[in-house]
């Protein structure tokens, strides 16, 4: 059980390392590298949202693998909690 969640945190540790290589002034400049590549010139609206999409994509799978993860911690500690009846009435 706990070799379970020490490879859990390691494989975090790994993932977070992984996003740090990148500075933020990279990942910008990959991002307009992209907005670039699908056809949108610099200055105009649609570069600007293409940047944006990218950047709330980027978050929302952020997101997911942080959910993903802690739903994967829960059930390595010890398997999903299950809420007893507290509501039941006892005559």
């Amino acid at each position: 059980m706990r070799i379970a969640l020490l490879i859990t945190m390691a494989t975090l540790a790994a993932g977070l390392s992984a996003c740090q290589t990148m500075t933020p002034e990279e990942r910008r400049a990959a991002d307009e590298r992209q907005c670039l590549s699908y056809g949108f010139r610099r200055g105009t609206d649609g570069f600007a949202t293409c940047l944006q999409r990218i950047d709330l994509d980027r978050r929302a799978e952020s997101r997911a693998q942080s959910a993903e993860m802690m739903n994967r911690m829960a059930w390595d500690l010890n398997g999903p909690y299950v809420y007893r009846d507290r509501w039941r009435y006892r005559y």
